[in-house]
């Protein structure tokens, strides 16, 4: 296998260069994405940090709540719109004492736009992300892709994104 040498644009005059870091890739419909969600989360030893659009999957919902259980420090960001779907796992984290942050706030009556992220940060070394909601149809029905990147680089990219997004 080759070097592995990606540059990743972060916004106005800002670039991560990945060189030979660990990049998984997973498409769906079922290709292994929702698996290897669960086995990184699983795998988590001190932080959790989600942003999820849609967050439905048993799975992986449970694998947080493990996360939890285990002593990880877990917070979620959802799209408040989506949190109060039939199947969000939003109840639950909250019944669970993980904190989460709906966004856009819902104290403005008219706010417009989406919390339409899809990414997680696992102790502050790597990045899920890609199209896949975390949800049965991106697993078994929708054509998906998803990112397992190992950078600590990347990650902290990512962490200071999701801490902007925390602190709104």
């Amino acid at each position: 296998m080759g070097l592995a040498f990606l540059v990743f644009s972060c916004g106005k005059d800002q670039k991560v260069v990945i060189s030979g870091e660990s990049i998984d890739v997973y498409f769906s419909p079922n290709g292994g994405a929702l698996s290897a969600i669960v086995r990184e989360i699983d795998g988590a030893k001190g932080t959790l940090d989600i942003a999820m659009f849609s967050f439905t999957s048993r799975e992986i919902g449970d694998a947080v709540l493990r996360a939890k259980q285990r002593g990880v420090k877990v917070r979620i960001i959802l799209d408040q719109g989506q949190a109060k779907e039939r199947f969000s796992r939003y109840p639950l984290f909250l019944q669970a004492n993980i904190p989460v942050k709906l966004l856009p706030g819902g104290e403005k009556k008219f706010i417009k736009g989406l919390m339409h992220n899809k990414f997680a940060v696992i102790d502050g070394k790597e990045v899920i992300t890609g199209s896949y909601n975390w949800t049965a149809s991106a697993e078994k029905l929708n054509y998906e892709n998803l990112l397992i990147i190992r950078s600590p680089d990347l990650a902290k990219k990512y962490e200071d994104y999701f801490e902007k997004m925390w602190e709104r």
